[in-house]
């Protein structure tokens, strides 16, 4: 079933290049960055589950509040992105250990045809499970049973109309709290829905549908308050900020900017009132950024809020603020008062960042014995390479190591807390020098996981460096856009990476900062990890494995190919009794659009592979059934389409704003068709009705309405030229 809206005017031969059942379809990209993407044109279908009325609603017992989210002895439910109120993503179980491991094995599957990219945490309650998936559909799923409960679909297309333009189609999880459930959409919405039934209760928007924005992270709950960060850093202009409402009806209860505006309209608070003074020029005319899109703990016996902050708007310095500075809150972990979103203290991990290392990773809190003292502290991994421990009650950095290859700073002077940087990786001369970590990061969104019994973080860790250079760009006549992909205002240049592998699973001793163990990894972009009193470290990986390991020692105990590249991180939890292990299959997130030839090995090429939930138990016996092999996309030959070279120059500028989705030089890594594949590229009428008239939105495909025939024409013979260039190899 086809849930796009057929265009009139057509040709019958142009209707069926675009409504046709090859998913080699053309959607064309969001704005292009490091940090948007997330298109489809699969059919929307309802999942392979009974429908909702074929089984009761949810009977809630469990109360979900304060007590039960601190509660970290109760294996039983999973409540929340990082399963307690300290994300460790510890689970107290241990009927899955490292003996017993060797026995897991599927229990049971739901196929879930019209997703695509699954990167979120699914949630566990009084057995039934909820999980997010495209679009950011909601599913509600009995555990005995096996059976939908209720499916809430948000409707993001429909509500957005001709603004549906950038964003994620992804996210990265839902929230609970008593009777409600919580859900952020890409287009700028919260909503809360009843538990039980998926009724829409309320719906507020933390910024208009027109701002150039999005929202990806799962929404933080704490003290009856629902709080909400939104991306858009390289979408255009933006300031970014935090929002608290009220879990029950809905009302803003506060809002915490995280750079200042301009002077002359004043400033909300003392503490915009300080970070102007760290900021210089007319910064305010690029909105500044540090959105805040993940990273987001409360700390109930401090009672205290912790914010992850994110990079510069727009990334180069020189540009935002050409005479210097550290440029407050960009890149840190700010702490609030989570009643009133009042400023308490904050530590800066990059100051005067330059190269997109946000903050925005998981601050995970647990109490520490270091030296002669329990020291209550949190831990910190963001993109800059150094794992940071921090005293969460006065801010104070104890421990700053890089686990990764760091060459933008030597070290971090733990007396002043600062980074000690090394000469010419800000690109002062223009460049192109080469920096590490990438802006990728040395760790990004995957979710750490601490174990209070070995004492050890297990970090997801990436290792590969980039040529930042920025010759051309004149601070003062730059101006940023709005979705057209050019709002960095520097240039980068991968090249070839000295690293022996880019990806691996660390363990690393949060007291030193010593990396115990280590396991390198084919793949670049490992899903997060989940860590149990068992014993035992799970991950997914890009490769489509799903590994247990030990937990001290980073053996290899049991492995599970499950037919798919893993972007989602696992939980566990128990029904009667028995001990389940879940995760959502299904490959995804930004490396899949914006990595390129870094992910196209994997050969998950878009709409070849069923996405899943998959759940597993020492007694599971379930066989799943095959997937197809990983296969590079060939590109296809289009009879009489002769490239013209002028236009498709033109038009590798224009697909600026495509390639976040569908990839580097029209190479996808899966998030979305590869459009040098593409019959639909041929035609000019499908083209345009795709691209421009928005014949896809309902399906994720933003709707480009202000692109010309020309516009049009150019991109068609970029992409056609990338195809030919591949074939010819």
């Amino acid at each position: 079933m086809m849930n796009a809206t057929e265009p009139n005017g057509l040709s019958e031969n142009a209707k069926a290049l675009m409504l046709g059942i090859s998913p080699r379809i053309l959607l064309a990209a969001v704005a292009a960055s490091f940090l948007l993407g997330g298109c489809s044109d699969q059919a929307v279908e309802t999942a392979a589950v009974a429908p909702a009325a074929s089984v009761p609603p949810v009977e809630k017992s469990s109360i979900i509040d304060d007590a039960s989210m601190a509660d970290e002895t109760a294996g039983e439910n999973w409540l929340a992105f990082g399963r307690t109120y300290s994300e460790q993503r510890f689970s107290p179980l241990d009927q899955i250990d490292r003996d017993s491991v060797t026995e897991l094995g599927v229990d049971w599957y739901l196929d879930i045809p019209n997703a695509r990219g699954l990167v979120g945490t699914p949630l566990v309650v009084d057995g039934v499970i909820y999980f997010n998936e495209s679009m950011n559909r909601v599913h509600a799923v009995d555990l005995r049973t096996r059976k939908q409960l209720w499916m809430y679909d948000p409707r993001v297309a429909e509500e957005t109309g001709t603004d549906l333009r950038a964003g994620w189609e992804h996210n990265r999880g839902i929230g609970l709290w008593k009777d409600k459930l919580y859900v952020a959409t890409w287009d700028g919405r919260l909503i809360a829905v009843d538990r039980a039934t998926g009724e829409e209760l309320w719906s507020v928007r933390p910024f208009p549908a027109e701002e150039p924005m999005y929202i990806t992270g799962a929404p933080k709950i704490f003290k009856g308050k629902v709080l909400v960060g939104n991306g858009g850093t390289e979408n255009g202009p933006n300031r970014g900020y935090v929002t608290a409402y009220d879990a029950e009806t809905g009302e803003q209860a506060w809002r915490f900017w995280i750079v200042p505006g301009n002077p002359a309209d004043g400033f909300e608070n003392d503490a915009m009132r300080m970070a102007a003074e760290t900021w210089t020029g007319e910064w305010w005319k690029f909105g500044g950024g540090g959105n805040a899109w993940h990273g987001f703990t409360y700390d109930p016996e401090l009672d205290t809020l912790y914010v992850g902050t994110g990079n510069g708007a727009p990334w180069n310095r020189k540009v935002r603020s050409p005479e210097g500075g550290d440029n407050l809150f960009l890149c840190s972990i700010v702490a609030l008062d989570p009643d009133t979103g009042e400023y308490k203290w904050h530590y800066q991990t990059t100051p005067g960042e330059t190269w997109d290392y946000n903050s925005n990773m998981d601050i995970v809190l647990a109490d520490l014995e270091m030296g002669d003292r329990t020291v209550k502290a949190l831990m910190h991994a963001p993109k800059n390479g150094f794992f940071y421990t921090i005293d969460r009650e006065t801010g104070k950095v104890l421990v700053a190591e890089p686990f990764s290859k760091v060459t933008w700073a030597s070290h971090v002077d733990l007396e002043t807390g600062r980074p000690v940087e090394m000469p010419g990786q800000r690109y002062e001369d223009g460049g192109p020098v080469r920096v590490a970590p990438s802006p990728w990061g040395a760790h990004s969104w995957h979710a750490m996981s601490y174990n209070p019994v070995t004492g050890l973080a297990y970090v997801p860790a990436l290792h590969f460096s980039i040529e930042f250079f920025d010759h051309g760009v004149d601070p003062a006549t730059w101006e940023s856009s709005r979705f057209e992909g050019d709002t960095t205002a520097v240039s980068l240049d991968l090249g070839e990476g000295e690293a022996p592998y880019m990806g691996s699973l660390q363990a690393i001793d949060p007291t030193t900062g010593s990396i115990e163990w280590e396991v390198p990894l084919a793949g670049k972009w490992n899903a997060g990890t989940l860590t149990t009193a068992g014993g035992l470290v799970f991950q997914g990986r890009a490769d489509g494995d799903f590994v247990a390991y030990d937990a001290k020692t980073g053996e290899e105990l049991w492995r599970k190919n499950l037919g798919l590249g893993i972007s989602a991180p696992p939980i566990t939890f128990e029904v009667d009794g028995v001990q389940y292990i879940s995760l959502l299959v299904g490959w995804g997130g930004g490396a899949a659009g914006i990595a390129g030839n870094l992910e196209v090995e994997h050969g998950w090429a878009y709409g070849r592979h069923t996405r899943r939930l998959v759940t597993f138990s020492l007694e599971g016996e379930t066989v799943l059934p095959p997937q197809s092999p990983p296969e590079a996309v060939r590109p296809i030959v289009i009879e009489h389409f002769d490239v013209d070279a002028d236009l498709a120059v033109q038009g590798a500028d224009e697909y600026g704003r495509c390639g976040s989705c569908h990839g580097p030089g029209a190479k996808s890594g899966g998030m979305a068709p590869d459009l040098r594949a593409s019959a639909v590229v041929g035609s000019a009428e499908a083209f345009a009705a795709v691209v421009r008239d928005g014949a896809k939105m309902a399906n994720g495909m933003p709707r480009y309405a202000h692109l010309t025939n020309n516009q049009l024409t150019a991109l068609q013979h970029y992409l056609r030229e990338q195809a030919e260039l591949a074939l010819a190899e």
